[in-house]
């Protein structure tokens, strides 16, 4: 359990709201995370004006607007470039970056990628609708095969980006997944991202009304989402199911969903979740799981340590300043350039 102290800055949700209206259309899964996201900036305890929010475009994009904090809605995928920036430049703030599906991996894919893998000191929020909302329907890089929107009218003939996948193919240390409708979880892992030192993701599961609603209905619907989901949690079973009857053991190289006391399976062949250990095949295999013969992986799903990108330029920044002997650009420019005196 959390400790404060009399000196602990002490913020409530409200602390963190703007006073703008926020413009979402009603039953937009946006709300849900706006509200989740003040609640884990009052958890952390960090200072709204200590706090940076930065955005590319999309429905998701206008988030910055109901922050109280400093922000930036940006350009079309650059949000990651943005947020590596301000980061870079002050370390000091803690950063945000809002995308959609279609910002931060169609346009913004490169952008992703690279910031995942620098392990800059942001936290990245991937709303995955499946859909460009904002410009009204078209389908995104996270679309199902065959979903028919309106620039596919036919069904898309393409297979879709994984999120989860993006990251471990970029090396990421720190991917976790939620759902829209999951407050404590979708909580749960914005606090955890935030404490992590280095790129973080998180995916969270979101529902457009309007333009593909349902999409994620087999993991949010209450009569199913116990069977299709598993609540990964650091140092506890891997277990799932109404009753928590099944749970995922090793299976070869590979994992098997099973039931307790059937075919001779029993609580202690069930795996243990560990987050924090450096190999990532089993977090590559638990993250890519989809929620039919395996279930949809939530929670933390890896959390590692490693050197974070603005932490090394600043150190070598101070290194070249102490070994060339300048302080500031004038020197910097004086000392490391040729000059000529003009009379």
């Amino acid at each position: 359990m959390e400790t404060t102290t009399a000196t602990t800055p002490q913020y409530a949700p409200a602390d963190f709201k703007s006073e703008q209206s926020v413009r979402w259309c009603p039953g937009c899964g946006d709300h849900a995370i706006l509200n989740v996201l003040h609640k884990a900036m009052a958890a952390l305890g960090v200072a709204p004006e200590k706090t940076a929010v930065i955005s590319g475009i999309g429905c998701s994009s206008r988030l910055p607007y109901y922050m109280n904090t400093y922000g930036m809605h940006t350009i079309h995928g650059r949000a990651a470039a943005i947020a590596t920036g301000v980061k870079t430049a002050r370390p000091d703030l803690t950063v945000w970056q809002i995308s959609g599906d279609g910002d931060g991996l169609a346009i913004g894919g490169n952008h992703f990628i690279h910031a995942v893998r620098r392990n800059i000191d942001i936290n990245i929020l991937l709303f995955n609708n499946k859909i460009y909302g904002l410009t009204k329907g078209q389908y995104s890089p996270t679309s199902d095969r065959g979903a028919v929107t309106k620039s596919s009218p036919y069904g898309t003939t393409e297979d879709p980006f994984i999120p989860a996948e993006l990251v471990f193919g970029a090396r990421g240390n720190f991917f976790a997944r939620s759902i829209d409708i999951a407050l404590d979880t979708t909580k749960e892992v914005m606090v955890a991202a935030a404490r992590h030192k280095g790129a973080s993701v998180v995916e969270v599961l979101q529902n457009c009304v309007i333009f593909n609603n349902g999409s994620h209905s087999i993991f949010s619907d209450k009569d199913r989402r116990d069977e299709h989901t598993i609540h990964l949690r650091q140092g506890e079973k891997m277990l799932f199911g109404k009753e928590m009857e099944k749970g995922l053991v090793q299976d070869g190289f590979g994992l098997k969903a099973v039931t307790i006391g059937e075919d001779g399976w029993t609580l202690d062949d069930v795996l243990v979740h560990d987050a924090t250990t450096p190999q990532n095949f089993l977090h590559q295999q638990l993250a890519m799981m989809d929620g039919n013969e395996l279930p949809l992986a939530i929670g933390v799903i890896r959390d590692v340590n490693a050197l974070s990108y603005e932490t090394e330029v600043e150190h070598q920044v101070e290194e070249v300043k102490a070994k060339k002997g300048f302080s500031n650009l004038r020197d910097m420019i004086l000392k490391t350039t040729e000059t000529w005196t003009v009379e």
